[in-house]
């Protein structure tokens, strides 16, 4: 693709619609499991947040490894990805069908066999979204093109978020799955047929420089990133019990609760984006903070009954996570462009890595938010299904207070570490038509 900034809609739909499947996986994994294990399958909260923190923690510490893999296979040839790609996807269809419909339901064989099949579905998930996040930064090009790469995908991953959060309520799991495995093999074929990155050659890789983890500023920025992910993954986990037991609200608009949340960061994107050039990337992404931690304060207070109120509470926070889904990223492009390494991500055999530990930040943000949240409820009192006063008040305490204060704390790292300092990332980012 060398001399050539132009990408054409068609070329990035082909490469971007990968993005689609791999995000409709994310919420089932992340959001319906727990709660399909603990209500149908009857795993108490503590044993099940144990569960999904080993599990995650697992992910999230082979990230980086696979990150290496990845650049390997980009040395070899495109084809050797798309190889490897096939190969995951089957396993990623495979894992994901075997978590939700398992062979066993015998306590004795149930947390095993979920356990076996978290790591299958977590590794292949992460091979193909690394690559997959790997290849569109080899592409090259202008900043334009480049924005315009980022932007397919993570498009068509909003359409499948989407989608995903609405399906399972509206045609149920076994249609979720089977949707699950055609959009990822389209989204492969389409693959196969977007436009190819250049190749990674090994001479160009025994010219790397140091690994992304000793950029002080990447450090400073990851720090920030996993606190803030937390504070986001927690309310994730906790929705449907929030929903169910605190609000008792009927099931019809779990689809609705769920698919406002996310059709409203799509809308947002372009409102935040217009206060980039007068804020700045760093503080917009304070706003965004700021805005998430009065609605969750405010969601702490909801009670039976208040399913319109937490409607709008649905759409407030999706409008806030359009920070989290778009200003992260470009600052870390930030970050990699200030220290000069922006080339040398595309040519020295590096991208893989980057993306291999920005993707083992944001897996650790969902397992400890497992941990954390789901053992502290089971241990004052909370069980899926209960009324208790006490242990609804703690749902609400773990559902809207913990979030507002790991939310405060990244807000703080993020002036401390982000904007206070001289070297503080700047990038404008440009608002692409």
């Amino acid at each position: 693709m060398s001399g050539n900034d132009s990408l054409s809609a068609g070329e990035g739909f082909r490469y971007g619609l990968m993005g689609l499947p791999l995000a409709f996986v994310a919420l089932p994994l992340y959001v319906l499991l727990p709660n399909h294990y603990a209500r149908d399958f009857g795993v108490p909260l503590a044993t099940l947040g144990w569960l999904l923190l080993g599990a995650r923690l697992f992910d999230a510490f082979i990230d980086p490894w696979l990150g290496r893999l990845s650049d390997r296979l980009f040395a070899r040839s495109a084809q050797a990805v798309l190889g490897m790609g096939a190969v995951a996807a089957v396993l990623l269809t495979l894992g994901f069908v075997a978590l939700f419909f398992p062979l066993t339901r015998s306590p004795q064989q149930l947390l095993p066999w979920a356990a076996v099949m978290l790591v299958l579905t977590y590794a292949a998930f992460s091979l193909l979204s690394v690559s997959h996040q790997a290849w569109g930064a080899l592409l090259g090009g202008n900043e334009a093109r480049r924005s315009r790469v980022v932007a397919w995908r993570e498009g068509l991953g909003l359409v499948g978020v989407v989608l995903a959060s609405v399906l399972p309520s509206l045609a149920g799991l076994p249609v979720m799955a089977a949707a699950f495995g055609i959009l990822l093999a389209i989204g492969w074929l389409a693959w196969c047929r977007a436009p190819r990155p250049r190749v990674v050659s090994a001479t160009a890789k025994s010219r790397s420089g140091p690994g992304p983890f000793r950029n002080a500023a990447f450090r400073r920025l990851l720090a920030v990133f996993v606190l803030n992910g937390i504070a986001s993954a927690v309310p994730a986990t906790l929705v449907l019990f929030f929903v169910q037991d605190r609000l008792q609200a009927p099931a019809r608009l779990e689809p609705a609760f769920l698919g406002l949340y996310f059709v409203c960061a799509a809308a947002a994107i372009p409102l935040w984006l217009r206060a980039v050039p007068r804020l700045g990337l760093a503080r917009t992404w304070l706003c965004g903070m700021a805005l998430a931690i009065v609605v969750f304060v405010w969601a702490s207070q909801l009670g039976a009954g208040d399913s319109v109120a937490f409607l709008v509470v649905c759409a407030l926070s999706g409008a806030a996570l359009g920070t989290d889904l778009v200003l992260p990223g470009a600052l870390l492009a930030g970050v990699i462009a200030k220290t000069g390494t922006a080339d040398a991500a595309q040519s020295s055999g590096t991208a893989g890595a980057y993306f291999g530990w920005w993707n083992f930040a944001t897996k650790l943000n969902l397992a400890l938010a497992a941990g954390l949240a789901l053992p502290l409820l089971g241990m004052f009192g909370y069980s899926p299904g209960t009324r208790e006063p006490a242990a609804l008040q703690a749902l609400s305490l773990a559902y809207g207070v913990l979030p507002c204060v790991l939310k405060a704390l990244a807000a703080a790292a993020l002036y401390l570490l982000v904007i206070r300092p001289r070297h503080a990332v700047f990038v404008p980012l440009k608002v692409m038509p």
